[in-house]
């Protein structure tokens, strides 16, 4: 019998250290026997010593070489059944007999030479059991059996002898490579199990990656357009405070409005992360409920996110700070799904809030059109107005990355570049998901 390598390694000492045997019980049982069968092999050698003429000596020694065989029956099993058919004329090596026959049928051997090594066992055992009893019977005076008596007789010893050791061997046999296939099954499963597990965990930590850059992303739009506004707000008010106070107040309402419109807007953001928090520890193996609530609170954000309605009053925020802005709508206006709406604002939004900070005092150009199967927006801006004071906004470098992310997540398409009369082109295409699927 072979044995898996896990199953080995459970065992604990493998076949290296004892030879062809996997385990000390397995020496112990197969030396054991061959010590059985070499005295009584040995005993039956004296009276076949005796039956032939030869020196008693000369048949213990046969006898016991001849039992002896019984050692190596797992390793060659052919050899010691060939052994016992040998030694089946001189009336030893029954122990050997049943033992070879059984340990052939319960090994690897092809059934065919099992076959073979049987019928030839029983046909041995047949002849010799026939021959002996056949000289019993003659030497009884006044016993006469029927012909068929004899051979009946034979037929049933050499089937108990021979039938009940195959029998057993081909059931161990079959139970054996059964368990060892149920055990090499129960190791690729394990294998598996590890594999789909490591795969969730690469799944798991993939989607907290993308809901994290998702989260980074819509705070970043959020606080970036309305800081943008405050500072250029705050720095006009800095510029006509001594000379229009009345205009100064209306400037510092407006910073006011957008500090609270930014406050409004984090809080919900913020809120949205603390419903998607798992409750349960971070060792616990179970973060896919995490990314699932995460995902829920994702969808939820995008149901009651901005629209492109109010992408006239984020033009009207940017006239407010200053900006001179034009706003045109080519199309026939309709409703989009919610995620192609708000990506839409977030892009226009972004834009502008570029101009502020790179281009102050240029003139914008915002552009929707709305297409059969996709709406396209294009915000463009001239170059900067030199005599406009630099409101020293900061930069990530993340605005276009995050435009382009959101784009391309949706099957969109997202170009940006400098144009000729030295100003900058921001244009995204996004398509309109209700029609692809109708």
């Amino acid at each position: 019998m072979t044995v898996t390598g896990a199953y080995q390694e459970g065992v604990g000492t493998t076949a290296r250290g004892y030879a062809w045997w996997g385990r000390r019980r397995s020496v112990a049982l197969d030396v054991g026997l061959a010590l059985l069968s070499a005295m009584e092999c040995a005993l039956e050698g004296v009276e076949f010593a005796a039956d032939t003429g030869l020196p008693v000596p000369v048949g213990v020694v046969f006898g016991l070489l001849a039992g002896s065989v019984l050692v190596v029956r797992r390793r060659w099993p052919i050899v010691v059944v060939l052994v016992a058919i040998a030694t089946a004329p001189a009336e030893m090596g029954f122990l050997m007999g049943l033992v070879g026959l059984y340990t052939l049928a319960a090994s690897e051997v092809p059934r065919r030479i099992t076959a073979v090594l049987t019928g030839m066992s029983f046909a041995g055992t047949f002849i010799v059991t026939y021959v002996q009893l056949r000289h019993s019977v003659s030497a009884q005076a006044g016993f006469g059996p029927d012909h068929w008596y004899v051979p009946l007789l034979s037929l049933f010893m050499s089937l108990g002898l021979t039938a009940p050791p195959v029998l057993f061997g081909l059931y161990i046999g079959a139970r054996r490579r059964l368990m060892e296939s149920l055990r090499e099954r129960a190791d690729s499963l394990e294998r598996e199990l590890s594999l789909l597990a490591d795969r969730a965990e690469e799944r798991a930590e993939w989607a907290r990656t993308e809901e994290r850059t998702r989260i980074a992303r819509e705070m970043h739009d959020v606080v970036a357009h309305r800081v943008s506004l405050m500072v250029v707000h705050a720095a006009a008010l800095q510029a006509v405070a001594p000379k229009d106070p009345a205009k100064a107040v209306r400037n510092a309402a407006l910073v006011g409005d957008m500090g609270r419109q930014a406050l409004t807007e984090l809080r919900e953001m913020l809120g949205v992360l603390r419903a998607g928090e798992s409750v349960v520890p971070r060792s616990a193996q179970v973060p896919l409920a995490s990314v699932g609530r995460a995902a829920a609170a994702a969808a939820a954000v995008a149901e009651d996110g901005p629209r492109l309605s109010e992408v006239e009053t984020l033009v009207g925020e940017s006239r407010a700070a200053g900006m001179t802005v034009e706003l045109s709508v080519d199309g026939e206006v309709r409703p989009y799904a919610p995620e192609v709406e708000q990506t839409a604002y977030r892009v226009v939004q972004e834009a502008l809030t570029n101009v502020h900070k790179h281009a102050a005092g240029a003139k914008t150009w915002v552009r929707l059109a709305h297409r059969g199967a996709e709406v396209a927006m294009q915000v463009e801006n001239g170059p900067s107005d030199e005599a406009t004071a630099d409101a020293g906004l900061p930069s990530g470098g993340n605005g276009l990355v995050g435009m382009r992310e959101r784009v391309q997540g949706l099957g969109g398409v997202f170009v940006s570049g400098p144009t000729d009369a030295g100003g900058f082109r921001v244009s995204a295409v996004l398509p309109d998901r209700a029609a692809s699927s109708a």
